[in-house]
């Protein structure tokens, strides 16, 4: 519904104001105009909008970037409390320095271009540009649902073009070198990562209850996060969660030897059935072990001392895992369950991924082919 008011000015004049009834029922106006007819197409537009359901709060999109983004797309999210603390980092780092206080309604592809352009300026790299891009489109796309804004100024940005990385993957020789080099302290954790394939917040979840030695078998149903004290949502820097990543607990199999070293940490620290397994320090009922200051004091060092000469990360040993699986002859199927991928195309990625696997693979292609000119 839309009409006109008329509204007497100095000089004898009428000026004639549009209204109309926006989608809650609340009276709008389209406008002052200096003739009844101008007023009535303005009112008759906005209210075929309203009718089209696609009309736009003029008002709302003067509200902040930031304060959309925090206090309206944010808590609407279903999300993890470590998802949630993940997109606050994400929020307070890259995006809130840049958009914070534009108004929503004044961001426009080219903005959000500049974005892009900055970011990499900076040595942000096209993989984390992509994934930060995402966040970004889905905070304008319920903005869209709000009806704060027309349209969705991620669309169509042009990004960095992501290169796929080809994985260095450590062989068995060069893992012995590197097990000889890692803390007395921290062997057993190290050889559960390279037989299990853990990710690491599954393997500092680890405890004694999630070891079946008659089955011979290692549970994975809890996860640690670590997350800044200023992003968490619970104000907790370690996070526990009770299963691991895709909320599908898994189980193993694992070795004697590697059952016979856990048996051994668990009688010489005392640990009850509840204890963490790796704390980060050696007593029973220890706090998690936090991954920076693993890798920055114990495992960086120990790479450096076995001459590893390309970059080693723990969650290489992961990679490793699978592709030492695949190359020893297990199927897929089994490798991405053991992994807890839950999508086959994941674990395909590590299949020839060792250094020696195009060799073998043209001595493979060449043993067949003397086959048939025998």
């Amino acid at each position: 519904m839309s009409w006109v008011v008329e509204r007497p000015v100095r000089g004898g004049k009428t000026r004639f104001t549009a209204a109309y009834r926006d989608p809650y029922g609340r009276i709008r106006s389209a406008g002052t105009f200096p003739t009844h007819r101008e007023a009535m197409r303005a009112a008759d537009r906005l209210d075929d909008a309203v009718s089209a359901n696609s009309w736009i709060d003029p008002v709302a999109g003067r509200i902040a970037f930031q304060d959309y983004a925090e206090n309206a797309w944010l808590p609407a999210r279903q999300i993890e409390v470590t998802t949630r603390a993940g997109y606050n980092s994400y929020l307070r780092t890259h995006f809130v320095p840049f958009f914070g206080p534009m108004p929503l309604a004044r961001i426009r592809p080219t903005t959000v271009q500049a974005w892009v352009t900055q970011a990499s300026d900076k040595g942000l790299s096209p993989r984390s540009i992509a994934k930060y891009h995402v966040m970004l489109h889905s905070i304008f796309a319920r903005a869209m649902l709000d009806r704060v804004i027309a349209f969705n100024p991620c669309e169509n940005t042009e990004l960095p073009k992501v290169v796929a990385k080809k994985y260095r993957i450590l062989t068995p020789e060069e893992f012995e070198t590197v097990i000889a080099s890692i803390p007395p302290r921290f062997k057993a954790l190290v050889l559960t990562d390279i037989e299990t394939g853990l990710r690491w917040g599954e393997l500092v979840a680890l405890r004694p209850r999630h070891v079946d030695f008659l089955r011979r078998t290692i549970t994975v149903s809890e996860t640690i996060v670590e997350v800044s004290k200023k992003d968490s949502p619970t104000g907790e820097r370690m996070i526990v969660k009770p299963y691991p990543k895709d909320d599908e607990p898994r189980t193993l199999h694992v070795s004697q030897d590697l059952l016979d070293t856990l048996a051994a940490r668990i009688a010489d620290l005392g640990l009850d059935r509840g204890h963490l397994l790796f704390p980060s320090r050696e007593v029973a009922g220890g706090i998690p072990l936090s991954r920076a200051n693993f890798n920055t004091r114990f495992w960086r060092p120990a790479i450096t001392a076995a001459g590893i000469d390309f970059p080693l990360r723990m969650h290489d040993l992961r990679h490793a895992h699978a592709s030492w699986l695949l190359a020893g002859g297990a199927d897929l199927k089994s490798v991405m369950e053991r992994m807890g991928h839950s999508q086959i195309m994941t674990t395909q990625k590590y299949l020839h991924t060792l250094p020696d696997a195009d060799k073998k693979a043209l001595a493979a292609f060449e043993s067949i082919r003397r086959r048939g000119s025998g």
